[in-house]
């Protein structure tokens, strides 16, 4: 049973504990709560169970109180998923082990891991193929135990043999009876086997950064022997690697799951099940596993992970999505932006989502803005509809779940997308979300079936862009076949860059009459031009279309027709997600992919032909970057799915609607300037 669910209901146990963290690190302390344990001060009872962090500095101080009590010990440690940054940024775990025998870097008895690697079945068909499908998600989102490294930084040519070193006076390394002579030991050994290979010596990031010392020095270098600290990603390294060397650092583990036999010369929790050569040997580890079966024991039945947006205990895959949130966030954010192209009231929003690491810095003109960029270090983005003369700087958009409310009203987006090609209603050149769709027929089987899981969840819930609230739908439409036809913001950029021959909304209803002469067509405005916001007007439609749906949900629209005519409306990509016919007489994101009868000239390079999950995991999961209003994190996109469905996302304030209100004169009477 996976240990996050087996706590569910758990009967509280009271934890005793002698170390302030204990009380103070509000994420741990909440772990052991929702794990059974009720963390105390004073005198245990032998009944009652006694907190220490690991093997820390501090565990003495448990230990002892258990010696003169024989209330039994839990050892608390980080998960190998840890966070971003290291716990001394004050980052808190996603989540712990909480050890009733020991702690699983120390061999010197059976810690709970090695319990669950000697003794429990690990033949459950759904547990392994669980363990390969988060296997291989991690990988692809190129994350470890810390992820303050960007994944783009380039790996050393193949072909090496690397040497992992560890922080001296680490306790991983001083369970192993290890020090400085067993890594002298370690090189040497690394040098004999392999004579004539480059050998990098991978530098501990802690050591990296001036914090801890590693146990090699300058000395210890030759002419095939060469220190490694860049901030790279694991899974890259260890693809280009032809050997591993460690004592006990979780770089082993690693290695074993990038397809790596690891040389190990401490006694980790991974030695012993036939995927090392150790040069160690635990005589008492005699069983042979599989690496599904490693990681599903260390990975799934071990930990408790933590879900910050529900409060709760959560599965693996859970965490990996959490995870994956945070990382991207920081790998984007950490330098820093200035931002150009920012209207006033984005710019508060903005800063929520790109400015948690650096806050960013805002600067319209182009050539101050570079300048600006180059003095502090910080990365360029610009507003896509403002890209013009911004070259160097990506382009920033709303995603495709973005609010409840339009932008017109200055409600915040709880999507954005940010893009280093293009952006992704500009079909004349590439994005980078046409690269995902490109990419996407290579997926992971688990990758497909969670945006399949995502477009029930969107469909069955009437979700899309603007969540507006349905009003005015006719009760009786007449019968037949019913085409929606979503009319569209005329100067629009996705239509000025991305139709030639309809560009207008008029044309748009007249050639799907054309081409349809006995169907029933329904014509939705755009809310904006609804509002008087925007030009797209079509004083005539009711002589063309045989209903306008006039200040409506574009979902019910959809749940009443068999298919939809668009230029390049995103309400095309929601009716493929509900199974209707689209038909495009423009170029929007998601024709030329085999999915939509497209009448524009198509794009050759667009070549994929993805499944419509496929297509999903691209525009709504891989492409755009979610921010949760309630615990202001980045968050996976079920996330914000369930916040526009609990209706937890923040209302605008009244000063935000009376400054709509007055951005609605100005753009009413904007004519009489031009």
């Amino acid at each position: 049973m996976d240990n996050n669910k087996a706590a569910a209901g758990k009967t509280s146990r009271r934890l005793y504990v002698y170390n302030g963290g204990f009380l103070t690190q509000k994420r741990m302390r909440r772990i052991l709560t929702l794990s059974g344990y009720d963390v105390s001060l004073g005198k245990p009872s032998t009944d009652d169970l006694i907190g220490v962090w690991g093997q820390s500095p501090t565990s003495w101080r448990g230990e002892a109180v258990a010696n003169r009590t024989s209330a039994p010990v839990l050892r608390v440690e980080d998960a190998f998923l840890r966070s971003v940054l290291p716990g001394r940024g004050g980052e808190p775990p996603l989540g712990l082990h909480l050890d009733t025998r020991g702690v699983h870097f120390d061999p010197s008895k059976p810690s709970d891991l090695e319990m669950i690697l000697r003794e429990d079945p690990l033949d459950d068909t759904a547990l392994l193929n669980r363990a390969r499908d988060c296997a291989e998600a991690i990988k692809r989102a190129h994350l470890s135990k810390y992820n303050a490294f960007d994944p783009a930084t380039p790996a050393p040519d193949a072909g090496y043999v690397l040497v992992i070193d560890q922080t001296s006076g680490d306790a991983a390394v001083t369970a192993s009876r290890a020090d400085r002579n067993a890594f002298l030991e370690m090189l040497f050994v690394a040098r004999e086997e392999h004579p004539s290979a480059r050998i990098l010596i991978k530098t501990h990031p802690e050591t990296a950064q001036g914090h801890r010392d590693g146990h090699y020095r300058d000395a210890d270098l030759s002419q095939n022997v060469t220190f490694f600290s860049d901030p790279i990603s694991p899974h890259h390294l260890l693809d280009g690697a032809i050997a591993v060397y460690t004592v006990s650092s979780q770089y082993g583990f690693e290695a074993i799951m990038a397809g790596h036999k690891p040389v190990v010369f401490g006694q980790p929790f991974y030695v012993g099940w036939g995927l090392t050569d150790d040069r160690m040997p635990l005589d008492r580890r005699q069983r042979n596993l599989t690496r599904a079966q490693l990681f599903a024991g260390a990975m799934i039945l071990y930990p408790k992970w933590y879900d910050p947006y529900r409060d709760e205990l959560c599965s693996l895959e859970t965490a990996i999505q959490t995870l994956d949130a945070h990382t991207r966030a920081w790998r984007d954010d950490h330098l820093g932006w200035v931002a150009s192209g920012m209207r006033l009231w984005k710019r508060g929003p903005l800063q929520k989502v790109f400015g948690q690491h650096r806050k960013m810095m805002f600067e319209d003109h182009p050539d101050k803005a570079d300048a600006l960029a180059a003095k502090t270090g910080r990365g360029r983005m610009v507003w896509a509809g403002k890209a013009a003369d911004h070259d160097s700087a990506l382009r920033v958009e709303d995603g495709f779940l973005r609010s409840r409310g339009l932008g017109a009203d200055l409600i915040a987006p709880l999507s954005l997308v940010l893009d280093d090609r293009g952006i992704y209603y500009d079909p004349t050149g590439p994005s980078r979300l046409e690269a995902h769709i490109e990419s996407s027929p290579s997926l992971p089987d688990a990758a497909t079936l969670r945006a399949e899981m995502l477009i029930e969840r969107i469909t069955s819930a009437g979700l899309s862009k603007y969540n507006l609230t349905a009003k005015n739908f006719p009760a009786d439409l007449p019968k037949g076949r019913r085409i929606l036809v979503p009319g569209q913001v005329e100067d629009d950029a996705s239509i000025r860059l991305g139709t030639t021959d309809v560009t207008t909304n008029r044309a748009l209803l007249q050639a799907c009459r054309a081409a349809n002469p006995a169907a029933v067509i329904l014509y939705k405005p755009h809310p904006d031009v609804e509002a008087g916001l925007r030009t797209g007007a079509v004083p005539d439609a009711a002589n063309i279309a045989d209903v306008v749906l006039t200040h409506t949900s574009p979902i019910a629209a959809l749940d009443a027709v068999d298919a939809v005519w668009t230029m390049t409306s995103t309400i095309g990509f929601e009716a493929l997600l509900r199974g209707k016919d689209v038909t495009c007489l423009g170029t929007p994101f998601y024709a030329g992919w085999g999915l939509t009868e497209d009448r524009a000239t198509p794009i050759p390079r667009r070549t994929a032909l993805p499944t419509l999950a496929q297509l999903t995991h691209a525009v709504l999961i891989d492409y755009p970057r979610y921010f949760d209003p309630v615990s202001g994190h980045p968050c996976p996109v079920e996330v914000v799915i369930e916040r526009l469905l609990q209706g937890t996302v923040p209302r605008p304030s009244r000063a935000n609607r009376l400054l709509a209100k007055v951005q609605g004169v100005f753009a009413s009477y904007a004519h009489l300037w031009r």
